[in-house]
């Protein structure tokens, strides 16, 4: 059985710790059957060069799994390069995002939609265009999935960022919270959201174990055609 190395981005808070480790904990309810670590890109360990090289000192190959909503420089940059340092062992799995079940998590943390007219999608940003094409479209998934109008506001790398596009949306406007675990960039959320409701991130939601096991599945068998 091909090991699935879980990486998720570090934080300071203890919240958000949980909140990462219970999104395995689920992911490892659902398939019992397979080995799963955890390991981290920033501030908390293991860090995942380590985690996959112990890994890969134990067991043939592995798959690492990024606990990302979109792929900028961690996917590109940091779990790419474990593919490459281990070439056939290896392999990376794409971002959790953009994915319609997300969508679906997203519209049922935002709940009643009688009272909202637009929907301002806070994302955390990055300077990897690649990244803030894939919240462009999570955004135009949420809008088909709840039938309004959602623009993105980021916080932190390029795009427009949160306050300025809250500022310039007109009607009841409520914001999606497009991150997985409180922290720095939640309590930026909720800051600059003052006046609006704002929805809880996204949490250990089982459909996004489903969607990462999903990832390693299709990192194992990238030319299998679903049916």
């Amino acid at each position: 059985m091909t090991d699935l190395v879980a990486v998720a981005h570090g934080t300071a808070d203890p919240a958000g710790i949980r909140v990462v480790h219970d999104l395995v904990r689920e992911m490892a309810a659902q398939r019992p059957d397979l080995p799963i670590s955890l390991g981290f890109v920033d501030l908390l360990r293991p860090a995942l060069p380590s985690l996959v090289r112990r890994i890969t000192s134990d067991t043939d190959d592995a798959v690492v799994v990024p606990l990302l909503l979109s792929a900028g420089y961690h996917v590109y940059v940091d779990v790419a390069a474990e593919a490459r340092r281990y070439p056939g062992r290896v392999r990376a799995a794409g971002a959790l995002g953009p994915d319609p079940l997300l969508a679906e998590v997203l519209a049922d943390r935002l709940g009643d939609l009688n009272r909202i007219d637009h929907v301002v999608l806070a994302a955390a940003g990055s300077s990897d265009s690649r990244a803030l094409l894939d919240c462009e479209e999570t955004a135009a998934l949420l809008a088909r999935r709840i039938d309004r109008p959602v623009t993105v506001g980021y916080l932190s790398g390029a795009g427009d960022r949160l306050p300025a596009v809250l500022a310039r949306t007109p009607g009841r406007v409520a914001v999606a919270n497009y991150l997985l675990a409180p922290g720095f960039f939640n309590s930026l959320v909720h800051r600059h959201a003052r006046g609006h409701q704002a929805a809880d991130p996204l949490g250990a939601d089982p459909r996004l174990a489903t969607l990462a096991l999903q990832r390693y599945a299709a990192a194992l068998h990238p030319t299998a055609v679903a049916v």
